[in-house]
C-alpha cells in the first residue's frame, strides 16, 4: 500500500500517491483550521527568484549564509520534492496566483518572449479568481512587496487582482534600458498601487525597502487576517545588495560594480551572490520579528520558495538550471512553518507543487475555491500537517517549457520526450540527477506515463478546460 514512512523525524513518499478528482461546478468552500477565537491565520509567501535547489543551507548549500532560513526549516517542515510550474518567472508565477498550469490560464509564455516584457498585451486575466481574491473575498488584508510579472497593463496589475497594496516593480529588473542584448526597453518603473513614483529606482536598496513595507504591513494588520506575498526580484541578476552588505566584497569586484558605457555588468555582479542571498535571509529574519513582536506566530503560516531554477546559484545535486525541464529548472527549496500546527524539524520528499498552496490556503482560511473551473493544485494541508497515513493527493505532474508539453512525473518516474522525439525515463529515487536514461529497461513504464503526457494534451486542447489569457486588446478601461 502506499504511504507515508517515519523515521526519527522524516517523512518519506512511498509508491503510488492517491489521484483527487477535478473540481465541483460551483463554489467549494473548505473546513478552516483557525484558532479558538475563531479568526483564521495569517499567510506569507516569501518568493524569491532565480534561486536554486541548493542555494539555502539547510538544502546543503555551503556558498550561502542563511541561519534565519535555516531556522524556520528546524521550526517546520523541509520539503524535497517540491515542484513550480514551470521553469521561467511570468508561467511560475500565474500558476501559484491561479493554482493551475500556466497553460490552463493562457500564460505559458508573454506575446513576444517566453516571460512578460515592458508593454505587453499579455497579463493575467482578470476573470481568473486569484489566491488574493479569494482570501480578500473572505476578509483578508492583502498586500504584495516585490515583483509582479503578471502584465504591466493597467488592468493586469496586482491591485486589479485581488491585493489591496502593491508596492515593487512589474516585472525583472533586467528589463530596462541598460540591456540592450535583445530589445529596447523603457525605464524600470517603481509602483506604489496603481502609480509609478520613481523610475530606474536603486535596486542596491530594494530588498531592504521590501522588507521595511512587509515589517510595517504586519504591525499594521495585527489585529485581522493577512495574506502578504513578498516576491524578491533577488537573486535574479543583475545582482544587488544594499550597502551593509557590500562590506564584505573585495575591493576590486566593488571597481567594477558601475555603470560601464551604459551598461550593468552584469558578469562582475554574479559574484555578489552569497551577499544577495544572505541579505534575503536577514529579510526573512526581520518577518519572524515581527511576528514574534506582534504576537502573531502561534497564527501565521509562512512559506518560502523560489519561481524557478537558478540562473547563477546552485541546483546540485540536480540536472538542469533555470528554463531547464530537467529537475534543477522546476525542484525547489520549499519550507512550511506554522508553530503548533506543522510539526517541527520535519523532511518530506512527496511529490507536491506551488499550485496546492492556494487551495491549501482557501481551505484553511475557510474560503471558496473556484468551482466552476479546473483547479489543478490539491488541498496537502494532511500532508504539511503530518497527518497518519496522508499522502500526496498528485498520481502525476506535468513540466512544460512554454506552451510545449515536455516531461511527466508520476512517483519515482519521470518521463521526458525530447525535441527530437526521443525519451528519457529516470527513476528519481535512485538516480535524482537524472543521469542514467532507463527507458529502454522499462518500456512498459514509458508507454504509462507517455499516455499520461498524451491524455494531458488532449485535455489542453479543449476549449472547456482551458481560460483564455488577459489580452489588452480584449480589455478596456470603465
Amino acid at each position: 500500500m502506499p504511504g507515508v514512512m517515519t523515521t526519527k523525524g522524516r517523512v518519506k513518499y512511498i509508491g503510488k500517491s492517491v489521484s483527487a478528482g477535478l473540481a465541483a461546478t460551483t463554489l467549494i468552500a473548505i473546513p478552516s483550521c483557525t484558532r479558538p477565537d475563531n479568526r483564521p491565520p495569517n499567510f506569507i509567501i516569501i518568493f524569491t527568484d532565480d534561486q536554486g535547489y541548493n542555494d539555502l543551507g539547510c538544502f546543503g548549500g555551503t556558498h550561502v549564509n542563511t541561519p534565519n532560513i535555516d531556522r524556520m526549516a528546524a521550526e517546520g517542515v523541509r520539503l524535497t520534492s517540491f515542484y513550480v510550474a514551470a521553469p521561467l518567472s511570468t508561467p511560475s508565477r500565474a500558476a501559484l496566483m491561479t493554482g493551475s498550469y500556466p497553460r490552463r490560464v493562457g500564460l505559458p509564455k508573454g506575446s513576444r518572449h517566453a516571460v512578460l516584457l515592458s508593454n505587453d498585451i499579455y497579463g493575467l486575466n482578470p476573470d481568473e479568481i486569484t489566491l488574493a481574491e479569494a482570501l480578500k473575498k473572505n476578509g483578508y488584508a492583502t498586500a504584495i512587496y516585490g515583483k509582479w510579472h503578471l502584465g504591466d497593463q493597467k488592468v493586469f496589475l496586482p491591485t486589479r487582482q485581488g491585493f489591496d497594496e502593491f508596492f515593487g516593480i512589474p516585472y525583472s529588473h533586467d528589463i530596462h534600458p541598460f540591456n540592450r542584448k535583445k530589445f529596447i526597453y523603457p525605464p524600470l518603473p517603481l509602483y506604489e498601487g496603481e502609480r509609478v513614483i520613481e523610475l530606474e529606482p536603486d535596486m542596491d536598496y530594494m530588498t531592504k525597502r521590501l522588507t521595511d513595507k512587509a515589517v510595517d504591513f504586519i504591525g499594521r494588520h495585527r489585529d485581522k487576517p493577512f495574506f502578504l506575498y513578498l516576491p524578491h526580484p533577488m537573486p535574479h541578476t543583475p545582482l544587488h545588495v544594499s550597502p551593509d552588505y557590500y562590506k564584505s566584497v573585495n575591493d576590486s569586484i566593488k571597481n567594477k560594480l558601475a555603470l560601464e558605457d551604459g551598461f550593468v555588468d552584469y558578469t562582475t555582479r554574479r559574484l555578489l551572490f552569497p551577499q544577495v542571498i544572505n541579505e534575503i535571509d536577514n529579510s526573512v529574519g526581520e518577518i519572524f520579528n515581527a511576528l514574534r513582536k506582534y504576537k502573531l506566530d502561534k497564527n501565521t503560516m509562512v512559506i518560502f520558495t523560489s519561481d524557478n531554477g537558478p540562473a547563477i546559484g546552485s541546483a546540485a545535486p540536480l540536472r538542469g538550471r533555470k528554463g531547464s525541464r530537467y529537475e534543477g529548472g522546476v525542484r525547489e527549496p520549499a519550507i512550511f512553518w506554522w508553530p503548533g500546527k506543522i510539526p517541527s524539524g520535519q523532511v518530506c520528499d512527496q511529490m507536491l507543487s506551488s499550485m496546492d498552496i492556494y487551495p491549501t490556503l482557501a481551505r484553511l482560511a475557510g474560503a471558496p475555491v473556484p468551482g466552476d473551473r479546473v483547479i489543478d493544485g490539491k488541498d496537502i494541508w494532511p500532508v504539511l500537517s503530518g497527518e497518519p497515513g496522508a499522502v500526496s493527493p498528485h498520481e502525476r505532474l506535468f513540466y512544460h517549457l512554454g506552451d510545449k508539453l515536455a516531461a511527466v512525473r508520476a512517483g519515482k518516474w519521470k518521463l521526458h520526450r525530447t525535441v527530437m522525439g526521443g525519451e528519457e525515463l529516470y527513476d528519481l529515487e535512485n538516480d535524482i540527477s537524472e543521469q542514467h536514461n532507463v527507458a529502454d529497461d522499462h518500456p512498459d513504464i514509458v508507454k504509462k506515463l507517455g499516455h499520461y503526457m498524451d491524455d494531458f494534451e488532449r485535455e489542453m486542447a479543449d476549449p472547456s478546460k482551458i481560460r483564455p489569457v488577459g489580452n489588452i486588446n480584449m480589455f478596456r478601461e470603465n
